[in-house]
């Protein structure tokens, strides 16, 4: 087995810090888009619920935010899916970073093509929940519309 420096072994894990601060973030927002999932969903099965009470007008003002929550809930499932992905080539990354060094070879190529791919996946999770709040608004809009309030 190789005797390595601690110094070089110490610059190694300095170089690995930020990836794994990077899988912290992006655990956060999996958290909170999980949980939006898990509210949209919910409040798609409450409405399916209603509209077996509901006249014919209230049906399709209940279709309209099924369908809003629909397409929120495919958003948002594209967009944990992308933020997961990035957090897999994080970890990848981290992984890479170690035994490059470990076996010595010059990793150099794949650990950028690595970062790159962590931080695309992550702006495109980002883009897609940020289209995600922009949904629910619409959801919002079409509720005011039936009251009256614009």
């Amino acid at each position: 087995m190789n005797d390595y420096p601690i110094s070089d072994l110490v610059t190694i894990l300095q170089t690995a810090i930020s990836p794994v601060i990077l899988i912290s973030g992006v655990g956060l927002l999996l958290l909170t888009m999980t949980n939006r999932l898990g509210r949209t969903i919910d409040r798609a099965r409450e409405l399916t619920d209603e509209t077996e009470k509901a006249g014919s007008a209230a049906k399709e003002h209940i279709r309209a935010q099924l369908d809003i929550l629909l397409r929120r809930a495919r958003l948002i499932r594209l967009a944990i899916i992308l933020a997961s992905g990035s957090v897999l080539s994080a970890a990848i990354l981290v992984i890479t970073l170690f035994l490059s060094f470990l076996l010595e070879i010059d990793a150099a190529h794949a650990i950028t093509a690595l970062f790159c791919v962590c931080l695309l996946l992550l702006v495109g999770s980002l883009a897609l929940f940020i289209r995600e709040v922009n949904e629910s608004l619409a959801a919002l809009k079409l509720e005011m519309k039936r009251f009256g309030v614009d």
